[in-house]
């Protein structure tokens, strides 16, 4: 059987849609899979051995074509499933045109009236994310949702090594997130400087994220009475952020695509969230995971789905009473 996922959002929804990859290698062992994703999150699926193919749409340049050139691949491809995980009217024309027996995704989808069947998209209930996609695939597999995976190659952790040996190279290290796309998801920088003063002084402290989050890294790194303090921020793939983070003491992240890098490595996870909950369903899935709110009762929490760029109501209270010595491990 050939099966394409299609997942074309962001990083952290392409690493929770590993889970449907992991699930249907378990049960259907002899399928091709082949992974249909924006460019930019393509390397996150780097090594995977249960992938056959990965397909890069470019959303950013010449739109339009490369979506109709991307519907022609597909119906080359002839396949027996797609699982469409996007829910969104461009990833519903891929699927409406892909030619494939069977066309799975959200009713959400405004094109899901082509799909041969419909599962209906649930959010706020509490159930997660991979439980909301497991549902496309249940009656191929089973009840029971995997986890997601990432496959951080030998020179990923090799390169993780020369790094640690060259920088702080502490027996204990921690690794801090702390920037989100959204402003509303994410801790303020005097909230992580008071966490880094608080942790113990021998443990090495590491600040991940992209090259736009570098100088916020830096300001926390300067303003906080720590020595042993790297910036990594736009340093580092991917997989070298997943391979570091396996082995953290902690991973302190908030609801954005750290958190599920940390999750797909099974690191230990302390993940703050804001402005928004985890009823919403993209919690940390480790087995060692703390889950860190403001203890106040706010009726304007959860503001939105995704966050905002400023607080909708100036206070940001959601984020201003979190204390940082609840997030110490």
């Amino acid at each position: 059987m050939r099966f394409l996922i299609i997942q074309t959002a962001f990083i952290g929804d392409v690493i929770l849609a590993t889970s449907v990859v992991e699930k249907l290698h378990e049960k259907i062992p002899d399928a091709t899979i082949d992974f249909l994703l924006r460019k930019g999150n393509e390397s996150l699926l780097e090594n995977h051995p249960f992938l056959n193919k990965v397909i890069v749409w470019d959303k950013k340049k010449d739109k339009l074509s490369n979506l109709f050139r991307i519907i022609s691949s597909v119906r080359k491809n002839k396949y027996d499933y797609i699982i469409n995980l996007h829910r969104f009217a461009s990833s519903g024309l891929i699927t409406a045109l892909s030619r494939a027996k069977e066309k799975i995704g959200f009713d959400k989808n405004p094109l899901s009236f082509f799909y041969t069947k419909k599962v209906r998209h649930e959010i706020g209930n509490g159930k997660h994310e991979i439980e909301r996609n497991h549902e496309l695939i249940k009656k191929l597999t089973d009840n029971q949702p995997a986890k997601p995976k990432l496959y951080p190659s030998p020179s990923d952790f090799a390169a993780i090594s020369n790094l640690r040996s060259q920088t702080l190279n502490s027996k204990q290290y921690i690794c801090i997130a702390p920037a989100s796309v959204w402003f509303t998801k994410q801790l303020p920088k005097e909230k992580w400087i008071e966490l880094i003063n608080l942790i113990n002084k021998d443990a090495a402290v590491y600040l991940l994220g992209a090259d736009s989050d570098f100088a916020l890294c830096e300001e926390i790194k300067n303003e906080a009475h720590h020595k042993l303090i790297t910036n990594l921020a736009g340093k580092l793939s991917f997989l070298e952020s997943a391979a570091l983070m396996k082995d953290a003491t902690m991973n302190y992240v908030n609801d954005s695509a750290p958190l599920h890098i940390a999750s797909a490595m099974k690191a230990p996870i302390t993940a703050v969230f804001c402005s928004t909950v985890t009823a919403f369903g993209f919690g940390p899935l480790s087995d060692s995971s703390k889950i860190v709110e403001t203890k106040i009762k706010l009726d304007c929490k959860p503001c939105g789905l995704h966050g905002f760029k400023a607080c909708p109501l100036v206070h940001f209270k959601c984020a201003l009473t979190i204390e940082a010595k609840d997030l110490l491990y």
